[in-house]
């Protein structure tokens, strides 16, 4: 398991739409005390920047971040461990129906803070990129496709030297808000060759796998022939796919995800502060990438204790503002979200009551 990260947080009170530098609760006063979070790891390199920025301003106030994925995030959140929690996937409504006994009748809500490519990544000696559709990526982890120089890997990569190497799907062995992603990506575009309904539990025998983001890649940077799925802030010098969109192979990029996000509707159905997104897989746009996590801020409607509630909305202000945005992209390669949804993202916050 993916240890604690546990890092010292300054707190914030200003407009987060400016980038001014946070550093008081709503009251006027200091945030100071211990805090917890847990979830995402997809997040890591990203609290890491948000941790980062707000290092000096509040040196009395301390988070506890857990990266050991979504699932368990969400699981510690609806128990009531973590005062909010980061996950690739939002509430879905049997979650939304228990938070209301953690954070009140209103219940939680989940907001789009951190938007990111998901890569599909390989350790091929020689080949730093391939094209690979969909449905030759959902016949790789299905266990179908067994050699990189198979046809239908050949067939769209003619100029690649390809070997004879045995591929090593490597999956990610923990609940998963990026494997939920994932397989919901492949379901959509590639129905044939994936009939397993999307899950952040991976649904199927055999490859390798591993905990965490971090996990993952590690496995497949030590495993020739290997591939994974990952958050692409972390893939390093693996090699990487482009995958079909339209009639053309496009290479994943932070502009490519947040046209993606752009191009997607919410949820239908949820509270008014809740900004779950269905993210749109089938896009033929060749500008997009529909491979493409959004990752969630989830945090209670009410907190009873005044303490936990103004840490919660001054620190997830932060990570919305222009100035944590541009911090998670600098660090974690992510798209910042776009001025409409930050603004949506905002009112939410403020929306968020404390006592």
């Amino acid at each position: 398991m993916v240890g604690a990260l546990a890092l010292s947080l300054a707190a914030c009170g200003s407009d987060p739409t400016t980038g001014a530098e946070p550093s008081e609760a709503a009251g006027g006063e200091a945030i100071s005390g211990d805090f917890a979070g847990a979830g995402a790891s997809s997040q890591e390199s990203a609290m890491e920047a948000w941790v980062a920025g707000f290092q000096s301003a509040n040196p009395d106030a301390t988070i506890n971040y857990d990266p050991a994925g979504s699932g368990a995030g969400r699981e510690q959140f609806l128990a009531g461990g973590v005062q909010w929690a980061g996950s690739d996937s939002a509430l879905d409504d049997e979650e939304l129906a228990a938070s209301a006994e953690v954070c009140g009748p209103d219940g939680a809500i989940d907001l789009p803070i951190y938007v990111s490519p998901i890569a599909v990544a390989f350790n091929l000696p020689g080949v730093d990129s391939l094209n690979l559709s969909s449905e030759v990526i959902a016949n790789i982890f299905n266990g179908e496709i067994k050699k990189w120089n198979d046809d239908a890997i050949k067939a769209d990569n003619p100029d690649a030297e390809l070997p004879d190497t045995d591929i090593t799907p490597v999956h990610r062995l923990d609940d998963s808000g990026t494997t939920e992603n994932f397989t919901e990506y492949l379901s959509a575009t590639a129905p044939e060759a994936w009939t397993d309904e999307p899950d952040g539990v991976w649904p199927l025998e055999g490859g390798d796998s591993a905990e965490g983001t971090s996990g993952v890649v590690g496995v497949v940077t030590d495993t020739e022939g290997a591939v994974t799925y990952a958050d692409a802030s972390k893939v390093g010098t693996l090699g990487t796919a482009s995958i079909k969109v339209g009639e053309e192979f496009v290479p994943f990029s932070a502009e490519a995800a947040a046209a993606t996000v752009d191009a997607s509707d919410r949820i239908e159905g949820r509270a008014e502060h809740d900004f779950a997104i269905e993210v749109n897989r089938t896009l033929t746009d060749p500008s997009t990438y529909p491979l493409v996590l959004v990752s969630y801020a989830i945090a209670c409607t009410n907190y009873a204790d005044e303490a936990q509630g103004n840490f919660v909305k001054a620190f997830l202000a932060y990570q919305a503002s222009e100035e944590g945005q541009q911090a998670a992209a600098d660090a974690a390669g992510s798209s910042p979200i776009s001025a409409a949804t930050a603004e949506q993202v905002n009112a939410a916050i403020e929306s968020i009551t404390v006592g």
